[in-house]
């Protein structure tokens, strides 16, 4: 026993000399069971990331929708609707699922080593603040329920610079919201609720497919319910004016279409496209840099990601699978080297665990990319109109 002690003491020694001492440890939730094995450590043991509550990243939860009485700079809020899809249904456990996926994001602290931050530990606060409650009965209604139920999450003061003027229309900091879908019929909902808080925004979209199709080419001829689905949003959100016209871009586009009247729709719609097989000619520094000319660095961006933009290889559990993707790597690649863009909001979509391995690779591979979105995020700093002049990456 003696040996045992004297050998554990050299190893806290030689973390101590190597710096890390600067990690602390996250505690457990009861103090009757923390542990004493080195005097003066504390006594205090974490979770197991297998254990516990799922939360995102196993941020601190607290149930924003029934109370304001918390608050936050970046919240994750679960939309947790697929009747909008038109091949697998299912991303409707989308949000459970993701955060399942996320447990071990900060197991060794949390620290993201290319963007060299770590958004765990910042003095930007971020919360999980559940799900909406969404009718799985009712499209029309369920829309309604995400547009409020996001904006309710949207338009309180955040934590930090709440007294400093923002970038919204009333001239005020916000948070920002980061969705877990949902099939990608959410992001219409969520496009009217970011309207509502900054007018027309710039959106870079991670897709397989456009999503800017006619209603009447894309199954909603029947009713105005039909109408509006996974395929048709943004037509929808550029008719109602939510788009910031020809600052748009799709990503990882590589879909069959009904004729190349659909390229010439999504023009008029307002976006550009970067096709996924261009990674072959431009690589990832390329399609980069035609991401950034595009939406610049002063705009208010959206960003939304269909985790159908990596290959089925790598993200089996989707609705609408599409082969010849990217990679993950390449992916959050892509994803990181738009650090310093005006982020505004985000969300994910598309992600259908029933589909997944049992190694889950479909939920942590959103998880992951996620991660390097809220890096971004925190990095920035709050969107106070003195966070949003910082220099631009």
């Amino acid at each position: 026993m003696h040996a045992h002690i004297l050998n554990t003491l050299a190893l806290a020694s030689l973390a101590i000399a190597h710096g890390d001492h600067q990690q602390v440890p996250m505690s457990g939730p009861h103090k009757q069971l923390w542990y004493n094995t080195l005097p003066g450590d504390g006594g205090k043991q974490a979770d197991s990331v297998f254990s516990g509550i799922s939360t995102f990243g196993r941020l601190p939860y607290f149930p924003c929708l029934a109370s304001d009485e918390e608050s936050y700079d970046i919240a994750f809020l679960g939309a947790p609707f697929d009747t909008g899809t038109s091949y697998r249904p299912g991303a409707r456990f989308g949000p459970s699922g993701i955060r399942q996926g996320s447990r071990r994001l900060n197991l060794y602290g949390g620290y993201n080593v290319p963007l060299d931050a770590n958004p765990f530990a910042s003095e930007i606060k971020v919360l999980d603040c559940g799900d909406i409650p969404v009718t799985s009965y009712d499209n029309d209604y369920a829309i309604q329920q995400i547009e409020e139920g996001h904006n309710s999450v949207l338009m309180r003061q955040p934590f930090t610079d709440a007294m400093k003027p923002g970038q919204s229309r009333a001239g005020k900091t916000l948070p920002r919201v980061i969705t877990l879908g949902g099939d990608h019929t959410i992001t219409l909902p969520l496009l009217r609720s970011i309207n509502r808080a900054y007018g027309p925004v710039s959106v870079i979209h991670f897709d397989s497919h456009l999503d800017t199709w006619k209603p009447k080419v894309f199954g909603g001829a029947p009713s105005k319910t039909a109408s509006i689905n996974h395929g048709t949003y943004f037509y929808h959100a550029a008719m109602e004016g939510l788009l910031k016209n020809d600052t748009n871009i799709h990503a990882g586009i590589r879909t069959t279409l009904s004729g190349l009247s659909d390229y010439d729709n999504d023009g008029y719609v307002g976006f550009s496209i970067v096709e996924a097989r261009e990674i072959d000619t431009i690589g990832t520094d390329g399609i980069i840099q035609k991401i950034r000319d595009r939406v610049g660095t002063v705009n208010p961006v959206y960003l939304s990601i269909d985790i159908d933009t990596l290959d089925p290889a790598f993200a089996p559990a989707t609705g609408t699978p599409e082969t010849g993707g990217w990679s993950t790597r390449e992916l959050r690649t892509i994803v990181r080297g738009l650090d310093g863009l005006n982020f505004i909001g985000a969300d994910i979509v598309e992600v259908a665990p029933a589909y997944d391995t049992n190694a889950e690779h479909t939920t942590m591979a959103a998880a992951d990319v996620l991660y390097e979105v809220l890096t971004m995020m925190v990095k920035k700093g709050p969107l106070s109109i003195e966070g949003s002049q910082r220099d631009a990456y």
